[in-house]
């Protein structure tokens, strides 16, 4: 990575990070009551076994910059309380001794989550997953299905605020710094560079490769929630796949006043209804809509 390069997304991580500082004691402080207890269902139980109302599992999947646990500490309890057989990884790790996944080549995390969804399967004996993925992962949770050709073993896809058309990297670790994992974000980009930022920039090859021909996949059910406060990835419109068998919405289409931003929509009461909704539509629930986190 150019140093000029490197210097700006550090900037930019140190200012996300002052921001987050200031949200997180709220963010927190409403999701780790319910992260504290753990559901009956299990997050990150592997003896959890699929019900006959939601035979598929999920499979979490993290933004650039963060980590399974803590990108999903708020969604996974909250999707695992309503019954679901949920899991997550940290993928990407340019350092096992390092906490932040997601930096290295777009293509190796796939085939690590790849990986991952046959030993969800294999765990749990049901015959597909269902994947929700959040920046970074919810790019993962369409490329994969599409380019690494497992698609046959996915049911539905719900990606938050994906750069599916490509985006500015920089803002796309921001994920690891909200996390408290900004100085560990500095040091890995310090150290080893972040490949997949390259690739996932404008014109990027494994933003490329997406967009080579119809992204949606047959048989897939996909839906994409982009938020119109998202700051990062920009235009909003980025993110949406315009095609047979997609669902696109954007948060305020349901939450007008809802002003969470790209990396809130993972602590989001309002879009994790949304999302649970999008799972099981025959028992959609009304979404009290709430003030997501604005970053």
């Amino acid at each position: 990575m150019p140093i000029p390069i490197r210097r700006a997304v550090t900037s930019l991580l140190a200012a996300v990070l002052l921001t987050a500082t200031a949200i997180t004691t709220v963010t927190v402080s409403a999701t780790s009551a319910t992260a504290a207890t753990p559901p009956s269902s299990g997050f990150d139980d592997w003896s959890c076994k699929p019900s006959a109302a939601h035979p598929n599992p999920l499979v979490l999947l993290h933004g650039l910059g963060g980590n399974g646990p803590g990108n999903y500490s708020y969604l996974g309890p909250f999707l695992a309380a309503r019954g679901y057989c949920a899991f997550t990884l940290t993928y990407g790790q340019a350092s096992p001794s390092i906490p932040v996944g997601g930096t290295i080549s777009v293509t190796q995390s796939s085939a690590q989550i790849q990986a991952f969804v046959q030993q969800v399967r294999a765990a749990t004996g049901a015959a597909k997953v269902d994947i929700v993925g959040h920046s970074e992962g919810a790019f993962q949770s369409i490329y994969g299905p599409k380019v690494r050709g497992y698609a046959g073993q996915v049911g539905k896809v719900i990606a938050l605020a994906p750069p599916t058309h490509g985006t500015t990297f920089a803002g796309l670790v921001s994920v690891g710094a909200f996390l408290g994992l900004g100085s560990l974000v500095d040091q890995v980009l310090q150290q080893f560079g972040c490949p997949a930022c390259d690739e996932l920039i404008v014109g990027g090859s494994a933003v490329q490769q997406l967009n080579a021909g119809p992204i949606a996949q047959l048989g897939v059910k996909y839906t994409v929630i982009a938020s119109r406060f998202d700051a990062l990835v920009t235009p909003h419109e980025t993110s949406f796949i315009r095609e047979a068998g997609v669902t696109n919405q954007f948060v305020q289409d349901t939450c007008p006043l809802d002003p969470v931003g790209h990396v809130g929509l993972a602590f989001d009461p309002s879009v994790a209804q949304l999302v649970a909704n999008a799972l099981d539509p025959a028992h959609a629930q009304r979404v009290m809509c709430g003030f997501g986190p604005p970053l």
